[in-house]
């Protein structure tokens, strides 16, 4: 890859011409300035990183973050750092304007890969995590981004996870209180137990409970707490993950192994009790719609009712419906194959007049619930939900009752239906419901529509309307049904109006070696002990094999074994926690990958505190809300959008919990979210389909060559197998750090993705080399700079560009301000001389995009120092007010004329002027009518 035209050669470039090689030498310089002189310190009010005689000590603040990345081994591509370049430029324009800006980076160093190839390799994760963080630490110094280093954090440093860990203790260490809708500590529940004011699950005293039984009741109410339940079981990783950790086929995300529903104990983190603020806070947020959209549906809040359906002997079926209204059209039910209760309401025998279709040509209702159960147990809950219109099914030879009108509807399990979503049952609907009604074709059940349709519609209506076949409900509108239904329901004692969600609670369990160890530990009954603070960190202990147990993929019955639980030594400890020393024995799986990013936004705010997880008023001044019904939080927050759910809710339940209990001002983490696009890139495959390496394919006539050999093109990832990767260590070498830095952010709006093309980064680097020809002589390389004012029309442009990039800059659109600094650059190239009063405010302006460049030119300029703390140059209102107005003229409806006056002309000014700009078309007929719309146009009428 060359940087110089074909026709240049090394003879024909000017000593002091802009080039790569000028870029190499200028940029290192001017970071290890910024290192030196901490350049990009943000003061705090109070501690370590106090510093009263900052330039922006105590003014206002501005916190910019971005995702901060996962160091792999690769190392950063040019896509990588296409969101840290654009909040550099953001940050660096906002320091100039008076901010106190705080824009930090760290690395989230926990996770699979290291640890996957420790196992494979042998070496220590912990010295393969150091060698990649070191590695993005020097390629994003490279690219001149203005963090303050000091507050660097790794969630993999114990002095970092000591505080997950105490995080993790105030949740284990809480309760939500549904009345106060809030978490609280756990010992005021404990003191309610005491004092009788809160009864005791069971209906005991608490008095009558013995020291265990009150800390299981106390255990069933903690946010994190140890639960026997199904799990995502994936024996080819040899660890459970979380349902946000499975794809829609039943597959793992990471190496694409099956996973299986297994029943195994593991912590638990009571995330649904957040719910409603978690839906409900949306609406105050600054984030795309899109995101709190698949938040909501996530979350997937549903109001309706629970209703019990007897069956003919004690058992009761609950089902959920958020269609409380349609009861009377519930005409069959359907249990998941897995229920809890099939097997306790199958009889014997098939009731007489059992429809053929029903059982499946089994003999029995057992037998026939056993063979359809085997055929369900095959499918992933992804085929089981498909929206095929043949549906399959079983009928269980038991009937329930409907509630509401008595009717006795047919009992079937269906594999639509899973155990894992409400209660595992519901009412079938076929008038009203698009699943129901195929079922009911297939097997020829009832159909009863309660909700009116139009008078021409045929088949299911899941639209609104009034009431029908009803009885007390008829006449009613469908949120009147429904409300009029539930004070039914919990009047007669069949149900009870309730609020349901998708989300379930988080599994925070895994059984891998590179994550943080839990502060627990357990006593002689097996139940948790949390560690006291001031044994915390727990640290990872050395071991020599890191692998979990992994097995057959498909050997859903293999139990885990993590990597800790084979350090022995380790796992029985002797601790006084209070009651003398005693025995006991570590927790051995670890915490997710997830738990480090959920909070790292405060430590970067306190990174040194060791007395407590960050000092209020530091807190308070950066993350605070600005007043009444505001936020708080991080003021701007930017990545990539496939985090909309995961992290980002995570992170928003830490948060609101840490809030709950005094820990932070602010009820949300991050104020204002970006999602900047995806730089993708052209790959190029061989006649056989492989790739090549798309650095030597040649465009010729619209077709594409390597060597002699045709090649095709495609679109999309960068990537290592596709050959067709670029390092911005190559980009930094081969054009400078700040071409590249343009090039980025010149190639399209932040928010869209777009393709990459190496060939097209020589036009930032010959827009850079423009302006430094302002600036200095390419062949004596003394500066050309004059002291002469710049011409009237020349500042008019000037002013006119220095209020576009400002108002570019505030909403992020970088690409269009250097698309003014371009037309800024082309207008002072041709003049004769090159006026300070221009080419400062130009040199300004581009200083956020190609920082060292511009320190460069500000030294030259005869200035002391750095420009990041010189206010960013501000537009003279005078200058913006137009010399003239041009109005198009138009004769019957079609432009024939345009007339420039004066922006104070009058109505019968600009009228005179328009008239005899169309005489000649007028050929002097009368108007009928002349219309001066100001400021646009005139219309004349004929």
């Amino acid at each position: 890859m060359v940087t110089m035209s074909e026709s240049e050669t090394a003879a024909d470039v000017p000593a002091f011409r802009y080039t790569a090689a000028m870029a190499n030498e200028i940029e290192p310089r001017w970071q290890e300035f910024w290192s030196q002189h901490g350049t990009f310190h943000a003061p705090n009010p109070v501690g370590e990183l106090a510093d009263p005689e900052h330039p922006r000590a105590g003014a206002p603040k501005l916190h910019v973050q971005d995702m901060f990345p996962y160091p792999s081994g690769e190392g950063l591509h040019v896509g990588h750092p296409l969101g840290y370049i654009g909040t550099d430029c953001y940050t660096r324009y906002k320091r100039m304007t008076g901010f106190n800006v705080l824009h930090p980076m760290g690395f989230d160093s926990f996770g699979l890969p290291a640890e996957q190839y420790a196992v494979q390799t042998g070496t220590h994760p912990a010295t393969t995590t150091a060698k990649n963080v070191e590695r993005y630490r020097l390629q994003l110094r490279k690219l001149g981004l203005a963090y303050d280093e000091r507050r660097t954090v790794a969630t993999t440093d114990p002095a970092y996870y000591r505080w997950t860990q105490w995080i993790f203790l105030q949740i284990f260490n809480s309760w939500f209180d549904r009345t106060a809708r809030k978490a609280r500590p756990i010992a005021e529940l404990i003191a309610e137990f005491e004092a009788g004011t809160r009864a005791v699950p069971g209906g005991r005293a608490w008095a009558d409970l013995s020291a265990v039984e009150r800390r299981e009741v106390v255990n069933g109410y903690r946010l994190a707490y140890i639960s026997e339940a199904p799990v995502n079981w994936c024996p080819g990783l040899g660890t459970v993950l979380a349902n946000e950790e499975v794809t829609p086929d039943g597959r793992s995300e990471r190496g694409n192994f099956p996973v299986f529903q297994r029943s195994l104990r593991q912590w638990m983190m009571r995330i649904t009790e957040y719910g409603d603020r978690l839906v409900e806070d949306l609406d105050v947020l600054d984030w795309p719609e899109p995101v709190k959209l698949m938040q909501r549906n996530w979350i997937g809040r549903s109001r309706g009712a629970h209703v019990g359906f007897p069956m003919d002997g004690a058992d009761t079926i609950e089902v959920f419906t958020t269609r409380p209204d349609t009861l009377f059209g519930a005409t069959y039910m359907v249990l998941a194959p897995e229920h809890g209760l099939v097997d306790s309401i199958v009889p014997a025998a098939w009731p007489e007049g059992t429809k053929d279709a029903w059982t499946g040509g089994h003999a029995t209702p057992e037998a026939a619930v056993a063979a359809y159960r085997a055929q369900a147990a095959a499918k992933t809950d992804e085929e089981r939900t498909a929206d095929a219109k043949v549906k399959t099914g079983v009928f269980t030879g038991a009937y329930a009752t409907n509630p509401v009108n008595g009717a006795r509807v047919p009992v079937f399990i269906a594999d639509y239906v899973l155990a894992g979503y409400g209660t595992g049952a519901i009412m079938a609907v076929p008038g009203h419901d698009e699943r129901d009604w195929d079922f009911a074709q297939t097997f020829d059940l009832p159909v009863v529509r309660t909700v009116q349709a139009p008078d021409d519609h045929e088949g299911v209506w899941t639209g609104e309307g009034v009431a029908i076949n009803s009885e007390f409900l008829n006449g009613l509108e469908v949120t009147e049904a429904k409300a009029a239904m539930i004070a039914w329901l919990e009047e007669q004692g069949h149900g009870k109006g309730a609020t349901t969600y998708r989300l379930r609670d988080w599994l925070f369990s895994r059984q891998r070696y590179w994550g943080e160890p839990f502060p627990i530990v357990y006593d002689e009954t097996g139940l948790p002990v949390a560690l006291p603070e001031s044994m915390l960190p727990v640290e990872l202990p050395e071991v020599d094999d890191f692998s979990p147990r992994t097995f057959d993929p498909d050997d859903a019955d293999s139990e885990p074994e993590t990597p800790l639980s084979r350090k022995k030594d380790w796992v029985q400890v002797e601790l006084d926690l209070g009651d003398g020393p005693k025995t006991y024995t570590r927790e051995t799986n670890t915490m997710p990958q997830w738990a480090g990013s959920c909070w790292y936004e405060l430590r970067y705010l306190d990174p040194h505190n060791d007395k407590t997880l960050v000092d209020p008023q530091n807190e308070a001044y950066w993350m605070g809300p600005r007043g009444e019904g505001d936020t708080g939080g991080v003021d701007l927050y930017v990545g990539g959008v496939e985090h909309a759910v995961l992290h980002l809710l995570y992170a928003r339940f830490w948060h609101k919990v840490l809030f709950d209990l005094g820990h932070v001002s602010s009820f949300e983490p991050f104020r204002k979210l970006y999602n900047q696009g995806y730089i993708q890139a052209y790959a190029y495959k061989d006649a056989r389909g492989f790739p090549v390496q798309a650095g030597d394919v040649v465009e010729r006539d619209g077709k594409y060559y390597l060597g002699d050999q045709e090649v095709v093109r495609e679109y999309g990832k960068m990537g290592k197998s596709l050959k067709n990767v670029v390092t911005p260590d190559e980009m930094a070498q081969d054009y400078g750090a700040d071409t590249f830095r343009v090039y980025e952010m010149a190639m399209g709006p932040l928010d869209a993705s777009r393709p990459w093309e190496t060939r097209a980064v020589v036009g930032s680097q010959r827009f850079l080399q423009r302006v430094w020809r302002l600036v200095v002589d390419e062949e004596s390389g003394a500066v050309r700079v004059t002291d002469d004012p710049v011409d009237p029309k020349t500042k008019r442009v000037l002013h006119r560009i220095i209020d576009g990039v400002r108002g570019d800059m505030e909403e992020l659109r970088f690409n269009t301000a250097i698309a003014k600094l371009i037309e800024l650059t082309n207008a002072l190239t041709p003049l004769p001389t090159a006026s300070r009063e221009a080419i400062e405010p130009l040199v300004l302006m581009l200083s956020p995009f190609a920082p060292h460049l511009a320190e460069e030119l500000w030294g030259k300029l005869g200035h002391d120092g750095t420009l990041a703390y010189t206010g960013f140059p501000v537009a003279d209102p005078a200058q913006l007010v137009a010399e003239s107005i041009t109005y198009p003229v138009q004769l019957n409806g079609k432009v024939r004329g345009r007339v420039e006056v004066a922006p104070e002309a009058g109505e019968d000014e600009v009228r005179t002027a328009a008239l005899a700009a169309v005489a000649e078309a007028l050929a002097g007929r009368e108007p009928r009518k002349v219309i001066v719309v100001k400021g646009r146009l005139v219309s004349v009428v004929i």
